[in-house]
């Protein structure tokens, strides 16, 4: 499986083979369900917490006595029942944290990379080094090739700090290293840029 290897003038200057392993795989919508959520629910702090009858402020003595008030039964003022009381079965902290197998993630990972490749949406390009960590040059460079205003995902290696510094300021941007790919920034993204090392560095991911 070929494809062209472009430069930032969107001319092409050679090719390069795909991974078989990374992009010439079939599509499990479900295991890609799975692992989505379980990206998104690790991501959720956990740290909700509501006060309960025994957390809230307010005596435990008995308000007033059993019979002969005319007055519901009441058996202290910090009951779920009151205002200000405490919460019954109220949100505790806790993990959302899901267990997928390291299987699944990857075959997920390869899947979704396999779908944009072949609805024509990976780019590779010669090299992804940028002069400065300019945010304008770097859109100006995006717009010959055609990405402007697309949500891109970039895959290069973290010694390449001026394209992380570049596009950090761009919700529509992200640069990430091979080893930090996942389904969900896939999914999320249209577009893939990334660089001959890149498909080496995803193919040992994933090997």
């Amino acid at each position: 499986m070929k494809i062209d290897i472009k430069n930032w003038e969107n001319e092409v200057v050679g090719e390069a083979e795909l991974p078989e392993n990374v992009f010439g795989r079939k599509v499990s919508e479900h295991l890609v369900w799975e692992v989505v959520r379980a990206f998104l629910a690790s991501r959720r702090r956990g740290t909700h917490k509501t006060k309960e009858r025994g957390e809230v402020i307010g005596s435990g003595l008995k308000p007033w006595k059993q019979k002969h008030t005319g007055r519901a039964r009441a058996g202290d003022r910090r009951s779920p029942l009151w205002r200000h009381g405490g919460t019954t079965f109220g949100p505790r902290p806790r993990s959302y944290v899901m267990k997928v197998n390291k299987k699944a993630r990857r075959a997920a990972l390869a899947g979704v990379l396999s779908q944009r490749n072949a609805e024509g949406q990976v780019v590779v390009l010669e090299s992804l080094e940028l002069p400065e960590p300019k945010t304008k040059p770097f859109l100006e460079r995006l717009n010959q090739l055609g990405l402007a205003g697309e949500k891109v995902l970039f895959i290069d290696g973290l010694e390449n700090l001026n394209l992380y510094l570049a596009s950090r300021n761009r919700p529509e941007l992200l640069a990430l290293d091979p080893r930090s790919v996942n389904a969900y920034e896939v999914l999320n993204h249209r577009w893939i840029v990334t660089t001959e090392n890149g498909l080496k560095a995803l193919a040992e991911v994933l090997s």
